[in-house]
């Protein structure tokens, strides 16, 4: 084994990313390692031709010497790099159709805490993940790399992403007044020029980059994160606020008097809109989101499809199923309709304003005639990455013996007038829990229900070893 591999924790490769600790879990040496085994790989699908991969990152503290160590290493490959500074995450996405590249890496650890990094990967237009991800482990174990002297170049991506998006929307019918909350994330210089060019009134919260994240944690599926903007929103009479994760494929969205509208709701205005265009339409979500929305692209005439969580599983399964539009309770939001396909939150942010500057009321009105429904937030519940799967395992095993189950990711189980939810996290050492119901009583019911099971679930789990 070599000195590189020895150091690498395993558990940094996940479904859909390579995440970690930084400076823990790895370092500039292993960003060096995971160039020249990506570059490997690309060149090994382009045999016959020079190759290019574009290189981004976000502002976390090492986010800066992990590029500069993951673009030598792919330049040793022979590979020649874009290195398109830093951006979003959905820019260095908008780099694969914009730039003529074979794939590219975000140096990212999305809505992390400061302290962790990591890495996202496409190779072409597609994302790296599953197996994909867990083979590059035994590519840096093997060090079996190509060789070669590419080139390094820097590329604007910001400038052609703002025109683009310009020139997609114009300036809206109606004059509206937004807060961006972007966290002190990757979106702080983008998202505000975005829907000003729009015509919007923007007032900027913690839009200045720092990786240190002081103000708040960047993730807008945690209500506690929202509390600043819900607060500006009011203060300044806005019509919406629309926050970001640190790279900025997260939005979160909240309405006038403390509203929160979760992603599943965020979906359901956005799949009105294009089914009313494009009847008879697939529009894809995940298990974490509720049923009123499932049933809600059934009236509407659309074909509704329930998924794996995970922003590469939605993004493959959309491509497989020809899905005009998906998204996730975590505010990943995916178009490909007017759109590239991928997930976008700034974009997001646009299309919804652009919606709601067509109609005649407010934010909320959008949601009118979709049916009460009581549910709770995602419940995060800390479980170590090496239990958390044989854990959610095991849930599965004892809900099934008495109700029906979707085990398509983790288990929802049906309990006819509400259900809930207990699957692994792909990206933190957790368990994440869901439960809607028809009734607060009856939905805290199913919860005490799920918890109890989950908790015996862990204790077998454990004395298992």
């Amino acid at each position: 084994m070599t000195e590189a591999a020895a150091r690498m924790n395993p558990t940094i490769f996940r479904e859909y990313d390579i995440r970690g600790v930084a400076e823990e879990d790895f370092d500039a040496d292993f960003a060096w390692n995971l160039g020249r085994a990506f570059g490997t790989r690309v060149r090994a699908a382009h045999r016959d031709r020079a190759v290019t991969v574009s290189v981004g990152r976000d502002c976390r503290l090492t986010s800066d010497a992990y590029a500069e160590a993951l673009i030598r290493g792919l330049a040793e490959t022979g590979v020649d790099v874009l290195d398109i500074g830093p951006c979003p995450t959905p820019l260095l996405y908008f780099s694969l159709f914009h730039y003529p590249v074979d794939g590219g890496i975000e140096v990212t650890a999305s809505h992390n805490a400061s302290e962790y990094n990591g890495f996202k990967i496409c190779l072409g237009r597609g994302s790296v993940y599953g197996e994909a991800i867990a083979s590059l482990r035994q590519e840096i174990e093997a060090a079996r790399y190509a060789s070669g002297r590419g080139t390094v170049e820097k590329r604007e991506i910001i400038a052609p992403y703002l025109a683009y998006c310009a020139e997609q929307f114009g300036t809206l019918p109606r004059r509206l007044k937004v807060v961006v909350d972007a966290g002190n994330g990757a979106a702080g210089p983008i998202a505000p020029a975005v829907l000003k060019a729009l015509g919007c009134d923007v007032t900027a919260l913690y839009c200045d980059p720092d990786g240190r994240f002081p103000n708040h944690h960047p993730d807008p599926t945690l209500p506690e994160n929202l509390e600043d903007l819900i607060r500006t929103v009011d203060s300044t009479g806005a019509d919406l606020g629309v926050a970001f994760d640190g790279d900025a494929d997260r939005v979160g969205v909240v309405a006038p008097g403390g509203r929160i509208l979760w992603g599943d709701e965020i979906l359901v205005i956005f799949a009105r809109e294009i089914l009313a265009r494009r009847p008879g339409s697939v529009v894809i979500s995940e298990v974490k989101c509720s049923q009123r929305l499932f049933h809600e692209v059934e009236r509407l005439g659309g074909k509704p499809i329930m998924w794996k969580a995970g922003h590469s599983l939605i993004k493959a399964k959309m491509k497989e199923t020809g899905a005009v539009v998906g998204g996730e309770m975590s505010g990943h939001m995916f178009f490909a309709d007017r759109f590239l396909g991928y997930d976008d939150a700034i974009y997001a942010a646009a299309r919804l304003l652009e919606i709601l500057a067509r109609s005649s009321g407010g934010i909320l009105d959008l949601l009118d005639g979709l049916p009460a429904a009581f549910a709770t937030p995602e419940i995060r519940v800390d479980c170590p990455d090496t239990l958390k799967f044989a854990v959610a395992g095991r849930v599965r095993d004892m809900l099934a013996r008495d109700w029906p189950i979707n085990d398509v990711d983790g288990v929802r189980a049906d309990f006819g007038d509400g259900w809930g939810l207990v699957r692994a996290s792909n990206t933190q050492p957790a368990l994440v829990l869901r439960f809607e119901a028809s009734s607060e009583a009856r939905r805290d019911e199913l919860r005490r229900l799920v918890e109890g099971v989950l908790a015996t679930a862990r204790a077998e789990v454990e004395r298992a070893g």
